[in-house]
């Protein structure tokens, strides 16, 4: 649905932190977008360099943009505002990911209030569920 063109309309990150590469579902209250995992992915280079493994505070980075894409895609009024993440619980990572590897980061909003955000994000590679976090994001 939309390519990292497209994304980067939407969210002001840049590389080497722009973490999202493709939005391939959205609704009025979930997304689902894909992180392809390229060995020559910069954190590689001092994260466990014998072992790579994408750091897990990449992976929440990850999903939060992906939250940040579906917030502005159903607020486009807030698009000009700063997007922050504001608490992260229930952080679990089950797998580790590797050079190769594709995250797709599913998102659901579960509450708004004012512009506060609370969502629930999976991340998964193969199907198999690699992370997961309640996230809380505030626009201000």
């Amino acid at each position: 649905m939309m390519d990292v063109v497209k994304i980067k309309e939407i969210i002001p990150h840049r590389y080497p932190f722009l973490l999202v590469d493709r939005i391939v579902e959205i609704s009025s209250d979930a997304i689902t977008g894909i992180k392809n995992v390229s060995v020559n992915e910069p954190f590689f280079q001092g994260h466990f360099p014998g072992d790579p493994i994408m750091p897990g505070v990449l992976i929440l980075e990850a999903m939060a943009q992906t939250g940040g894409i579906l917030v502005f895609t159903i607020h486009p009024e807030l698009k000009d505002k700063p997007f922050y993440f504001a608490g992260v619980d229930k952080v679990r990572f089950r797998k580790p990911v590797r050079p190769g590897d594709r995250l797709v980061m599913k998102l659901k909003l579960q509450k708004q209030r004012g512009g506060f955000f609370k969502m629930q994000g999976e991340a998964f590679v193969d199907d198999v569920l690699v992370a997961e976090a309640e996230m809380l994001a505030n626009v201000l």
